[in-house]
């Protein structure tokens, strides 16, 4: 993620989804500018104790965080999409917060064909899809469902990573999808 967005040059960054602001934290202490915005209290009440120079605030994807904080040249959402009711809000939430040109990079855990099946052929399958996680993933995206989701939302995609094991059997994805310029 870091090589991307470096590879980006963006330099302002909101961090949706931002957890206890880990991420937030280390992409503050590499020089970025950082908005962190979780659903959380008392992850938010965690991360501004741990890291007092970045910005962070309650708040989650089914809010107008556009109208809140204005536009941002990039977008990072990492491990979030997986947890919502509502990925399509989300998905509009992602493309309303990007600047004209901006990037998004969003991870998820990879659920492809291949994976899917090795899951099944192992009988894993309720372990792993558990419904009795309690707040856990309650959806499951392959690079097909996640492109589909977010360029129905107007973005563009530019590349996929996966990240864990091989390839075919990935434990993460990262998707990295642009606001067109015009």
């Amino acid at each position: 993620m870091r090589k991307l967005l470096a590879r980006s040059g963006a330099r302002r960054v909101f961090d949706l989804g931002c957890g206890n602001g880990t991420v937030a934290g280390a992409l503050a202490a590499d020089g970025y500018s950082v908005v962190g915005v979780d659903a959380a209290p008392t992850g938010i009440a965690f991360a501004r104790q741990r890291y007092p120079a970045v910005r962070f605030e309650e708040g989650n994807a089914y809010d107008d965080l556009a109208a809140r904080y204005g536009t941002f040249p990039a977008v990072v959402s990492l491990e979030v999409v997986e947890h919502l009711y509502s990925p399509e809000i989300y998905a509009r939430t992602v493309f309303d917060l990007l600047e004209p040109g901006g990037i998004a990079i969003i991870s998820t855990p990879y659920h492809g064909y291949w994976k899917n099946l090795a899951i099944a052929a192992t009988g894993r399958m309720d372990r792993h899809h558990d419904p009795l996680w309690i707040g856990g993933h309650i959806k499951f995206w392959s690079i097909r469902t996640l492109t589909e989701l977010l360029t129905r939302a107007g973005l563009e995609r530019v590349e996929f990573i996966r990240v864990g094991r091989v390839p075919a059997l990935a434990k993460s994805m990262i998707g990295v999808f642009r606001r067109p310029a015009r």
